[in-house]
Formats: structure tokens, sequence, C-alpha cells
């Protein structure tokens, strides 16, 4: 009798979740919602398009300027409730980035799964810790000292660098990996800027460093805790072993070069970030200690390697295959060096452009900023609900949810961009006269660098950096792709191309003669 009541209980709950579910499923806009497994089917079968599939789901519900949104339940997932809000919606995105800014931090579960790389850098972290940091980082990302420091790492590396490994394809008819390369040149430039010291990835030989490939593994290690419930790799760390083991041992690899890193700069104290960062002081009036000054750098690493060269290397492939576009960015800098460097073509390859002749280049930062819109260097970014909350658009959020604000979207909404928001048009960056960068008057429309009080600090810097890459590169070349070569989207935080971008160079010719040797 006793068995019999608990099989009773037990059937009447799971009818009751079962209906709730079926509740839910009616209410719900996205995805098709399951019995007990939630949208979590669709996600799994969407899992290599996954940025293209929460695009399809958010113009499903409407198109209109009222909906954009669209709540999708993951249980299982790092979320207390399971329901993960998924939005496009420019108010919304302002909502939650400017509004209501402290009702959606980070939150737990981002902070713990990123805590081992990051800890309480500014990247990770919220209140009062990430307000001192972002009002020190603030103040140094202001100053003429940092962009000059900036130049000359990017045009050191571009001259020394770059430029040689580019040459000897180009004449050896070899194709290059574009992305692989931009990813060492922006390492290599952002540790120099962080912590003063190069670890010349980007050389002849294409090195391994183990700085670099241990902080890759800590990276995707880390990242992976974010796709998985968050018992399963606490599971594996507690017993070190599968991923959380090489996290370990990758991260102290990082901790080693960090530690040697803090130690120069306390013996030479140089214009770096991190030599600014060990004159700060903490909450408290301290000085920041070497675990937290490790992270502060680090951080700054990350922000400052994958999105520039990601960025460049979606950058390069929609120029490969709009030529007119090519062609406006050849004429463009050709314009400006004429009038900085004189007539004579060789003159215009002996140095990199200088950041005050990329200032100029308005069509190079409508291109930069058109493929950022179509392809932002960080597709989804998520925000933890503090407190229950209602949108612009009315979608309730309940308290211990996921908001996403899925930026990848926002570029792929006709309602937002216009009927042709699907192609490569820089001229949409530009006044009607064509001399004047101007960005949309709705700054929530284009969030690629975030907004609000987390807008990217070091924006400017990442803008003069790509243009001094994009005009080094297409002065000197004419870039194919590799027949054959796909290009797909890695599925990951950051918008890496899959596998890679393979291209053969040839030099250009610019009124008759060949620019690059």
């Amino acid at each position: 009798m006793e068995a019999s009541s608990i099989l009773f209980g037990i059937a009447a709950a799971a009818s009751a979740y079962l209906f709730w579910f079926y509740l839910l499923a009616q209410k719900l806009t996205g995805p098709k919602v399951w019995p007990v497994v939630g949208s979590l089917p669709a996600l799994f079968l969407n899992r290599s398009r996954i940025h293209d599939w929460m695009a399809s789901n958010l113009r499903a519900t409407g198109g209109s300027a009222t909906y954009q949104t669209c709540t999708m339940p993951f249980p299982f997932l790092a979320s207390k409730q399971g329901f993960f809000t998924v939005t496009c919606h420019p108010k919304n995105i302002e909502h939650v980035l400017r509004t209501r800014f402290d009702n959606y931090p980070k939150g737990p579960d981002w902070q713990a799964a990123f805590h081992d790389l990051l800890g309480q850098g500014i990247f990770n972290s919220d209140g009062e810790t990430w307000l001192i940091q972002r009002k020190t980082a603030a103040l140094e990302f202001t100053t003429r000292t940092l962009r000059q420091a900036m130049a000359r790492w990017v045009n050191r590396t571009i001259r020394t660098r770059l430029w040689y490994i580019l040459d000897k394809a180009a004449k050896d008819n070899t194709s290059v990996d574009l992305q692989d390369l931009l990813l060492r040149l922006t390492f290599d430039n952002i540790c120099g800027l962080t912590f003063g010291k190069d670890p010349e990835t980007l050389s002849p030989d294409l090195p391994n460093n183990p700085f670099s490939i241990a902080f890759d593994t800590a990276t995707e290690a880390t990242l992976q805790r974010l796709l998985y419930p968050g018992f399963l790799w606490r599971f594996e760390k507690v017993f070190c072993i599968g991923t959380e083991r090489r996290l370990k041992e990758s991260l102290q690899v990082v901790e080693n070069y960090m530690n040697d890193a803090i130690t120069a700069r306390k013996e030479s104290p140089s214009d770096d970030l991190l030599s600014r960062f060990m004159n700060k002081r903490d909450v408290d009036g301290n000085p920041f200690p070497m675990s937290v000054l490790q992270r502060i750098a680090l951080n700054f690493v990350l922000a400052g390697r994958d999105t520039s060269s990601v960025a460049l290397s979606w950058f390069f492939w929609l120029v490969m295959h709009h030529p007119e576009v090519e062609d406006n960015i050849i004429n463009e800098i050709s314009t400006v060096l004429k009038e900085t460097r004189g007539e004579d073509h060789r003159k215009w390859i002996e140095e990199p452009l200088v950041f005050d002749e990329a200032d100029r280049l308005v069509y190079l930062k409508a291109a930069l900023a058109e493929t950022l819109r179509l392809y932002p260097s960080v597709p989804e970014d998520f925000k933890y609900v503090v407190s229950d909350d209602v949108l612009p658009d009315g979608t309730f959020v309940p308290a211990g949810s996921t908001v996403t604000y899925s930026i990848y979207s926002v570029g792929r909404m006709k309602t937002i961009w216009g009927e042709d928001c699907m192609e490569f048009k820089p001229e949409r960056w530009l006044s009607a006269e064509g001399d004047r960068f101007e960005p949309p008057k709705d700054g929530y429309k284009f969030v690629a660098f975030n907004a609000g009080p987390r807008t990217c600090l070091g924006k400017d810097l990442a803008y003069l950096q790509m243009k001094s890459v994009a005009s080094a590169v297409l002065l000197r070349y004419r870039l194919s792709p590799v027949p054959g070569h796909r290009v797909e989207q890695k599925m990951s935080l950051t918008l890496f191309m899959k596998n890679g971008l393979r291209v053969y160079l040839r030099p250009r010719q610019l009124q008759g003669q060949q620019v690059a040797t």
C-alpha cells in the first residue's frame, strides 16, 4: 500500500511537471519546448551554427520592433532557473547595459567559471572591485603615452615580422593562414603593451610559444565550463582529471610567465599597463598583490588579442569578395600618403602608417565597423538577473535566470538595419558627403565594443591597430582565397574562423608601379 502511494505520488508529480511544460510551450516564443529537456534538443542539433540559429529564432518572433526576444528553457545548463532570455532588441540591450546596469552583472556562474583564469580582473568582476579597476584603466587609456606605446609595438611588428613573412609567401607563391598570423601579431602587441615583454610568436619560423599555448589551452578549457553543468567541471577539478587537469597545468605555465614579467617590471618600471597598475591601490588603499596583478594583466591580454585579430580576419575575407570596397580603401590610403609622404610609392611602404595617418582613414574605419556589424568578435554576451524585471518590450525575466543579448543577430535584423542588412556596405557608416564617420544615433544598434558603463576602453586603440594592419597588408598585396578552402565560424565565445583563413598573396600594382618587393 505504501509503495503504491509512493508510485502514485511520483506519477502525479511527473504529470504536473509535463503539464507545466505544456503550458510553458504555449507561452514562450522561440524554438519548440519539449518535456523535461526544454529546448536542449534544438540547441544540440544547431550547435555548429548556434549564432545563425539564434538569429533565425529572433526573426521568427515576428520581426517587428516590438519583439526580437525569445525565452528558451535550457534545464541542466548554467542557470539557476534554467531559462535563457535571448534578445537583440536595441531598447532591451540598453536596458540591460545602462538603464538597469546594477541588475545585470556577470553573475556567479560566469565568475565561477572564469575565476581560475581571470580572477577578479576587470572582465570578470562586478561592483566595487570592477569599478576601481575601470577607473584606473580609464585614466591610462586616455593618455597619449599609451597611444604612442601601442603605435611603436604595432609598427615594429608589421615592419620587422609581418611584412617579411608575407613577402616570402608572395615570392614563393605559397599560401598563409592569415588568421593565425594576425593572432600572433595582436598577441605580441598586447603582451608588449600590457607588460612590456614580447613573446615573439610572430616570427618567420612561426614558433610555438609555451605561454601562448598555455594561454590558449586555459581559455578553451575555461569556456567549456560554461557549456556544461557546474557539477561536472567541479567534479573534474576535485579529482584533477580531464579538461580540468589541462587547465591546471596550463595555468601554472601562465602564472610562471606572469611572475617573471612582474618581477622584471618591479626591477625596471616602464610605460606598460602592468607598471602603471603596480603604482595604483586597491579598494582598501593597498598596493595590488602579485596574484591580482597577474589577473589584471591577463584580462587585458585576453581582450586585446582575440577581438582585433578575429575582426581583421573577417575584414580581409569580406574585402576579398568585394573588390569595389578594396578599391575604395586603396584610393583612400593613397590619397592620405600622397599628402604625407609625396608621390614616390616606394616611400609609402618604407614604414607602416603612423597612427596620425591612420586617423585620417575614414572609409577604412567604416569598412571595419561594417565587418564588426556582420561578424562581431564577441557574437553573444550573457548577464545574470539579480531581481525580477520586465524588459522594455514587455518580456519578463525572473531572478536567477540569464539574459543573452545577441550582438550577431542585431546586425542581421531588417527592422534595425534595413532591407540591405545582410549586405557589406561601409557607406552606411559615412556622412552624406562621405567625409565623416557617423555611427548610428542609437548607440545600442551597434554594441561590438559593448556599451554603457562597460564600453570597451580600448576601442579607439583597437581601430587604430586594425587600420594600421589592414593598410599595411592591402597596400602591398592583393589577397585571394585558396581554392577549396572553407571559411566557417568556430562555435566559441569569440567568432574565430574554424579552419583559419588561407590566402595567396600577389604584389599590388599602383599606377604601373609594383609596391611590394
